[in-house]
């Protein structure tokens, strides 16, 4: 119904039934919550899912994990003082992209490989244990490192955002790449590995390391759209993993 001002010809609506849901604070909370418990769902359920199917847990080796997430954080602590010291900021064109600069901080991500290498060194048993431990423990100490905290004050927010969707998609993405890596790095420092293995998990070890490199650089030269951009992240990575498996099943189980 409408209530007309006297000795003005403004008329104010006063709106009939309950208030809108979106206006409602108990509705507009229970909305962010779900949206937020959505995420976190996406983002942190394949990891476990992936310790329980995988027989890590079978194993009990959560701890081993842990010290796996612990050497995550030594190196990512090493790599941030080493780009402190000899990797000041870039200060060029607003706009532009410094492709040598950035590459040269990409590689600095090697002591991603030797962390790595150094987990699957302390711990005993078959190769896939020692990949799969490492690859848990990285993967899920760069999740709770880099996305949690987001998540918890991004998702929650009042307005929604298509960037935390695609934040807890890029985790998963992150898992199978650090499987690959891990597997790689294990095939690379075998003692017993031919010759003609080298080129290939040599090339392979390179797209592991400069992956994010190449995708930044695709990025900034063709304009990619943020679910363009996910979207060639998911294929690079899946295209990394399947090299992967192929040369791990023909030479731990082809021999």
């Amino acid at each position: 119904m409408c209530e007309r001002l006297v000795g003005s010809s403004r008329i104010r609506a006063v709106p009939d039934g309950p208030p809108h849901p979106h206006t409602d604070p108990g509705a507009t909370a229970a909305m962010t919550l779900f949206h937020f418990g959505n995420c976190f769902a996406l983002a942190y359920f394949p990891y476990f899912i992936t310790y329980k199917c995988s027989g890590l847990s079978e194993y009990n080796a959560f701890w081993r994990c842990v010290q796996a997430g612990a050497t995550y954080l030594f190196v990512q602590l090493c790599k941030m003082l080493f780009l402190a010291t000899f990797f000041p900021t870039w200060e060029g064109a607003a706009g532009a992209y410094d492709f040598v600069g950035e590459f040269m901080k990409a590689t600095v991500d090697l002591a991603d490989l030797v962390g790595l290498h150094l987990v699957m060194s302390r711990n005993a048993g078959k190769g896939e244990y020692k990949i799969m431990v490492a690859a848990m423990g990285w993967a899920t100490a760069e999740l709770v490192m880099s996305r949690c905290i987001p998540l918890w004050v991004g998702a929650r927010g009042i307005e929604f955002d298509w960037k935390y969707i695609q934040m807890s998609i890029d985790s998963n993405i992150s898992l199978v790449h650090y499987i690959a890596m891990a597997a790689l790095v294990w095939m690379f420092t075998r003692y017993d590995l031919p010759k003609h293995y080298r080129l290939p998990l040599t090339l392979l070890l390179g797209l592991s390391v400069y992956k994010a490199f190449f995708m930044e650089s695709f990025v900034h030269v063709f304009l990619l759209g943020s679910w363009t951009a996910l979207l060639v992240k998911a294929v690079i990575t899946g295209f990394l993993a399947l090299s992967s498996l192929g040369l791990f099943v023909t030479l731990v189980h082809g021999n």
